[in-house]
């Protein structure tokens, strides 16, 4: 006899929620440990390219040379494309959310 008898669930449908709690907290607990780890990590050689990035255009541009206006767009470039992935998987997964299982918890009407 199943422990949920009286409930109204089976023993499937418990094990399925426990299951799918299990992964999310499981995920949760991975992308909370990389967070820290990364900002714990020494960044002392990323941050001293910025100054000699800075003055090895302005030189250019003395020059005459046109890599300091590539600078400026590669920049912009490198600033937008993790919001575009983002973006992007987080487009495909609503997508796939409502045109999959519908696990939202929620009973419904078996009419």
């Amino acid at each position: 006899m199943s422990c949920f008898a009286g409930t109204g669930m089976d023993t499937n449908t418990s094990n399925s929620k426990f299951n799918s709690m299990k992964k999310s907290i499981i995920k949760l607990f991975t992308i909370t440990l990389l967070s820290f780890t990364f900002s714990f990590a020494p960044t002392n050689e990323v941050i001293a390219q910025c100054p000699m990035c800075k003055m090895s255009a302005e030189q250019n541009l003395k020059d005459g040379g046109t890599a300091g206006k590539g600078l400026n767009q590669g920049i912009l470039y490198m600033f937008v494309m993790p919001y575009l992935l983002v973006g992007c998987i987080g487009y495909v997964w609503y997508r796939n959310r409502l045109t999959g299982d519908h696990g939202s918890g929620i009973a419904h009407d078996a009419n």
